[in-house]
C-alpha cells in the first residue's frame, strides 16, 4: 500500500503488542523479521498486560506515535480487549491486524470498532484450493454443513478443515509407503508434495508445512472477506481502515 501511494516500504511505521506466551512471541518474531527485511521502523514493541483486560497504556502510546500498522496477538481475550478499546479510545491507524478475531467474536461483540480489522487464518472457504477427494474449499464447507446440520456457525473453522487435510495426507502417505510400518510412513510423509482443498502441503525438515501461505481476511460490513494473498483474494483490501 505504501508503494501504491508513492512511498517506500521503509517509510512504514509498525506497532506491535503481543501476549508474553510462545504463540504470540512467535508472531512478534515473524513481524520483526519482515519489518527488518523491508527496512520498516518499529515504533511500538510492547507486551500486553498479564490479565489482558486493559491495553489502554499501549494504545495511548500508539495514538501518540501514529503508526501505519498495528499488530496485536493476545488470543481471544486480547483480541476482544484490543477491538473494544481501539473503538473506545478512537484509535485511528490505517491498518490494524489482530489474531483470534473469530474466537473472540469481535464482529458480534463490537461490530462497529471491528470494522476494517485484518484477521489471520489458516484457511477460508472462498479460497481457490481443490483436490480430487473434497473438491473445492467451498464444496468442503457445503458438504461439512450437510453432514453436520447441528453445526450452526456461519463458517467452518480452519481447525476442522486442517484435521480433514491431515487425514488426507496420511491416506496419501500410507498408499505411497505401501505399508503401515512407522519408518516407511514417516519417510513417505517427508516426501509429501500435494495440493488439497486446504492448500498445498509440503513439509520442511523441521516438520512444518512450508507450501501454504497464511490468509488475511478483513472484516467488511461484518463479514470476513479474504484480501491477501492477492491471488486468492475474494475482495479488495479496504485501506485506510474505515470504521463505522
Amino acid at each position: 500500500m505504501a508503494e501504491k501511494n508513492g512511498k517506500e516500504p521503509s517509510s512504514v511505521k509498525v506497532a506491535v503488542a503481543v501476549e508474553n506466551d510462545p504463540f504470540s512471541l512467535d508472531i512478534r518474531a515473524g513481524v520483526l523479521d519482515d519489518a527488518k527485511k523491508y527496512g520498516m521502523k518499529i515504533v511500538v514493541d510492547e507486551k500486553l498486560p498479564r490479565d489482558l483486560s486493559d491495553m489502554s497504556a499501549i494504545l495511548t502510546k500508539v495514538k501518540l506515535v501514529k503508526p501505519d500498522v498495528l499488530i496485536v496477538s493476545g488470543h481471544s481475550k486480547g483480541a476482544a480487549t484490543a477491538v473494544r478499546q481501539i473503538g473506545e479510545m478512537k484509535i485511528k491507524v490505517p491498518m490494524v491486524a489482530i489474531t483470534h478475531c473469530e474466537a473472540a467474536d469481535v464482529t458480534g461483540k463490537f461490530p462497529d470498532s471491528a470494522e476494517g480489522v485484518l484477521c489471520s487464518t489458516q484457511w477460508a472457504e472462498t479460497l481457490s484450493y481443490e483436490d480430487p477427494i473434497f473438491g473445492t474449499a467451498s464444496n468442503y464447507e457445503k458438504e461439512f454443513k450437510a453432514a453436520y446440520p447441528e453445526y450452526t456457525e456461519k463458517t467452518v473453522p480452519y481447525q476442522t478443515a486442517q484435521a480433514s487435510a491431515a487425514v488426507y495426507v496420511f491416506k496419501d502417505a500410507f498408499e505411497r509407503a505401501g505399508s503401515l510400518d512407522k519408518n516407511k510412513v514417516r519417510d513417505a510423509l517427508t516426501e509429501t508434495d500435494m495440493s488439497t482443498f486446504y492448500g498445498k502441503i509440503k513439509f520442511s525438515e523441521a516438520g512444518n508445512n512450508i507450501a501454504k501461505p497464511m490468509v488475511l481476511r478483513q472484516i467488511q460490513n461484518g463479514k470476513y472477506n479474504v484480501v491477501a494473498p492477492s491471488e486468492f483474494a475474494s475482495h479488495p483490501l479496504t485501506w485506510p481502515r474505515e470504521t463505522k
